[in-house]
């Protein structure tokens, strides 16, 4: 499966953003470049929102990041054991892979127990020498581990085995001298043995590689009668095995990491340890694999498509970590820089969606009657009605070609795009809708944009969002805060401001300004006059 390819838009989202990354993420789709996923960075705002909900569309998913997260590396998926398999299980398991060094041991319900490694199963083999003792190992375990079955009469009933391990050689005294009612004995094939182990009534007799198991098969005992192909040798070494692999794994304090855990953390994470691998867990706190070291070498990193912007700070966190595969925008050309050649389609035209709309053209492509229509609409909503001085004819023609398609009537969908009430959100909400932030020379420059028909009823709420301005520009120390508030009617933008307002002045020509608003006649757009403005100031 290829891997994903986000399709973005700016912090802040307007229309032309949320729409120019589903068009151009619907374009690659379409042409075969699968798993190209549009995605927002902030919320939808009330305008995008009713378009979206008008043409049957659900918004984009929230991107919060592309940093390297552990999800994008091709992490292990090893054999993730259950707390009850035995331990010779998971030898085989660690034998049959090489390259393993350790295995996740999860609970039922597939959250991580713990880990076990070759070191800690060969720990466990060692100390059975010192003390030969099995403690309450599962019946069906010990079987497995002794390729063996139980000769007891059916209904002898046996759930697990305890008590000190003998091997039962034939010597010259008591072979079975300290035998106790709870002894494991293993024995070959010797009968006198057996008969006296049964008389003790010992915890568990195994028959190894014994042709007696035939003549005791259907007895009727306290002990616990099992027939094994093994030599006494292995059977004895191989029983200690037959105990749950919970048993000797490690279980307290284990460094363990999530599926969203960035990368810079888990290096981090890794140096205060020395374990050669960790357990993956994903949102539901379940094991999905382990990590190692040579794992971090070469992430795979997230790739991204930037549309309608090109400017670090308007863009998903995490940027610089991420691959940059295309840059479609209608904006100037600002810091995003990459170390290898990507495309980019950059064109002087009022909307990311009419070069959407372009290459969708080039491709001998329609979009859909409703991709349509959202398109048409979003270069409305751009071009404020074809009002902006950003508008070119290009952009008229591609919205009047999609609204075509779409059997739309631009006029009326131009007044329901911007006849949307905002009435009733809050200052700081009207400020933060629509806001970019910029870097011109020295300066760090916040401009906000609220498209309007209804201008009056906006600026009667000019004490709060005046109060509102001075906030942001506190919080994001802003040399300059502006609030444009554009009336299509009136074809011109109420602007609000903190800072300097000889800069106000000397940018727009003005004569002079008496207090933090003025009116600037024909100002329509924040990137083709706003912003070019205060750059011939400060560079």
């Amino acid at each position: 499966m290829s891997a994903i390819t986000y399709v973005c838009g700016h912090r802040n989202p307007d229309t032309d953003a949320i729409v120019a990354a589903m068009s151009y993420a619907a374009l690659c789709n379409m042409l075969g470049e699968n798993n190209y996923v549009p995605v927002r960075l902030g919320p939808v705002n009330d305008e995008t929102s009713a378009l979206l909900k008008k043409f049957g569309f659900q918004p984009p998913m929230h991107l919060n990041t592309v940093r390297t997260q552990v999800r994008d590396i091709e992490y292990d998926e090893p054999p993730i054991l259950g707390e009850n398999v035995s331990v010779s299980h998971a030898w085989k398991i660690l034998q049959e892979n090489p390259g393993l060094s350790s295995l996740p041991v999860t609970r039922e319900d597939g959250t991580l127990f713990g880990m076990v490694t070759a070191g800690g199963i060969a720990e466990s083999d060692m100390n059975s020498i010192q003390t030969p003792v099995l403690r309450d190992a599962p019946i069906y375990n010990v079987l497995s581990a002794l390729e063996g079955h139980i000769i007891n009469r059916e209904d002898d009933v046996f759930e697990s085995l305890s008590g000190e391990v003998r091997i039962a050689l034939p010597t010259a005294g008591d072979t079975l001298r300290g035998a106790t009612p709870g002894s494991i004995i293993l024995c070959g094939q010797q009968e006198d043995v057996v008969e006296r182990a049964l008389k003790i009534e010992v915890g568990c007799l195994i028959l190894c590689q014994s042709d007696l198991s035939e003549k005791y098969r259907g007895i009727s005992s306290k002990t616990c009668v099992i027939s094994s192909p093994l030599d006494v040798w292995q059977a004895a070494r191989l029983l200690y095995q037959a105990v749950p692999v919970s048993r000797i794994a490690k279980a307290d304090n284990i460094a363990c990491f999530h599926v969203d855990d960035f990368l810079d953390d888990v290096r981090e994470a890794m140096l205060q340890s020395r374990y050669r691998s960790y357990p993956v867990l994903d949102t539901d706190g379940k094991v999905v694999g382990t990590l190692s070291r040579y794992h971090l070498i070469q992430p795979r990193r997230k790739r991204i498509v930037l549309v309608d912007h090109n400017e670090i700070s308007q863009s998903v966190p995490g940027l610089e970590q991420a691959e940059l595969v295309g840059i479609i925008d209608h904006h100037r050309l600002a810091d995003v820089q990459t170390g290898y050649p990507v495309f980019m389609r950059n064109e002087p035209v009022g909307s990311t969606n009419t070069i959407i709309a372009t290459l969708f053209q080039e491709q001998g492509l329609m979009p859909g009657e409703k991709l349509a229509g959202l398109m048409a609409a979003a270069i409305v909503s751009d071009t404020v009605m074809f009002k902006s001085p950003t508008t070119t004819p290009r952009d008229r023609r591609m919205a009047e070609r999609l609204a075509r398609i779409a059997g739309l009537d631009l006029d009326a969908l131009g007044q329901e795009v911007f006849s949307a009430s905002i009435g009733d959100k809050s200052a700081e909400a009207l400020l933060k809708t629509d806001l970019k932030e910029f870097h011109l020379g020295d300066h760090r420059v916040g401009i906000a944009q609220i498209t309007t028909m209804d201008s009056a009823g906006i600026m009667k709420r000019k004490a709060e969002l005046l109060s509102e301005i001075d906030k942001l520009q506190a919080e994001k120390q802003y040399d300059l805060t502006l609030l444009m508030i554009t009336d299509v009617l009136r074809e011109g933008t109420e602007l609000l401001f903190r800072g300097d307002r000889e800069i106000i002045r000397q940018a727009f020509n003005l004569s002079r300004i008496r207090e933090d608003r003025v009116f600037l006649k024909g100002i329509m757009s924040r990137k083709k006059q706003v912003v070019p403005a205060l750059t011939l100031l400060w560079g």
